[in-house]
């Protein structure tokens, strides 16, 4: 019989969530019929607020732990009766930490295949963001922020007391969830949904994204590189005209570099948008120039003949004396676009770049040579919107008005 129970398996702020919805939304794409069935919700809608408290996470609080088993048993009571009226494929979304919940878990649902998927997070930057932005769930909205990252953390503290990774299972997928790679399987052979899971978990995923460039600055006339100057009057009449084309318009997520002219450009599109957040990466940070950082183009012409020849002869893969390459810039580049999508999830994104590392971004989306990058025109006036998924591939160009 073509069903397939999907149980998610990993320590809280890990990617679950986000990893189920990619599977159901990949499956339905395909038309096969799928759902998930996600332990946290039930909870809080029989619970409430009760169960934010950490110590209901205890593994020594046995009304805690029974009411946990009683919501996963319901759950499951559910995706059988789901996948008994015509479904395909339901997915079960829980930390199910321990060995002892995943052998119930196989003892209850052995009418179909069960495939468990480990999500794995080992990013510290990531790991730090996910966890405070789960703190912002309406379950902590009577706590300070400290008290209830506070609590989040010592909730996860429990469950690592607990957490026993896959190996024991009949099927199982481990993922490294923000690299989108597979680290172990033992494959589900059995079930004609196995491969269009394999892929959807490798695949990156961009529903919307929006690249920017910042907007001009005195360098930018002067003829300088790098640096940390500010915008100019018309770079800041660019950042207000980005902010007008974007009005009305969904945006999760605002990444910037750690540059003042990065966080300028961003400034008027996050003005009115008190439910979009801001994050600042270093990975986004323009090209380093190391000892020419600052300096004018022609003075590097003239007083440093030997970068100018380096550089004319492969522009690609020299790197300044002391910086960088546009060779090196892809590596951290890469890392901060990964960040950057593994935390805005399916929520829409937008990204205030630079010249060199929008060049670069673009080049992550669409085959290109690598002597032909450092010659990408990027524009102050106009945004990439991109769009990336199985069965959607959207990549253009759009002006906006100074």
């Amino acid at each position: 019989m073509r069903k397939l129970y999907v149980a998610m398996v990993g320590l809280p702020a890990r990617g679950k969530s986000t990893l189920a919805r990619r599977i159901r939304e990949g499956l339905i794409a395909e038309g096969i019929k799928a759902a998930i069935f996600n332990n946290g919700d039930r909870r809080r809608a029989l619970l409430g607020t009760e169960s934010t408290n950490p110590d209901f996470y205890n593994p020594d609080n046995k009304r805690g732990r029974e009411a946990r088993e009683m919501i996963c048993r319901r759950n499951m009571d559910d995706a059988r009766d789901w996948l008994g009226k015509g479904g395909d494929v339901a997915i079960l979304d829980a930390t199910n930490a321990s060995r002892a919940r995943r052998a119930l878990m196989e003892a209850t649902l052995n009418d179909h295949p069960l495939l468990f998927v480990e999500c794995l997070n080992e990013d510290p930057v990531l790991l730090d963001a996910c966890i405070k932005q789960k703190t912002t769930l309406p379950e902590y909205a009577g706590y300070s922020s400290e008290d209830a990252l506070a609590s989040f953390l010592k909730r996860i503290s429990y469950y690592e007391t607990i957490y026993d990774p896959l190996g024991k299972e009949k099927f199982w997928l481990s993922v490294d969830a923000p690299a989108n790679r597979i680290l172990s399987e033992r494959p589900c052979e059995v079930s004609p949904y196995y491969p269009a899971i394999r892929e959807i978990a490798v695949n990156v995923w961009v529903h919307s994204l929006c690249l920017v460039r910042h907007g001009q600055t005195e360098f930018n006339i002067q003829g300088r590189i790098g640096g940390d100057p500010s915008l100019t009057d018309k770079g800041r009449a660019q950042a207000e005209a980005l902010a007008r084309h974007m009005l009305g318009r969904k945006i999760g997520w605002v990444f910037t570099s750690t540059r003042l002219r990065s966080h300028q450009t961003a400034a008027p599109l996050l003005a009115d948008r008190p439910d979009t957040t801001a994050m600042a990466l270093q990975e986004f940070d323009e090209l380093w120039a190391g000892d020419c950082e600052g300096m004018l183009y022609s003075e590097i012409r003239e007083n440093m003949p030997d970068v100018t020849a380096g550089r004319n002869a492969d522009k690609y893969g020299y790197a300044y004396p002391n910086g960088e390459s546009y060779a090196m810039l892809r590596e951290r580049v890469q890392r901060g676009l990964r960040r950057a999508l593994f935390l805005a999830g399916n929520s829409p994104l937008l990204i205030v770049g630079h010249q060199a590392v929008n060049r670069v971004l673009i080049t992550l989306f669409l085959r290109q040579r690598e002597e032909d990058v450092p010659y990408i025109f990027i524009p102050q006036n106009q945004y990439f919107q991109i769009s990336l998924t199985p069965r959607r591939k959207i990549f253009e160009r759009i002006p906006y008005q100074e």
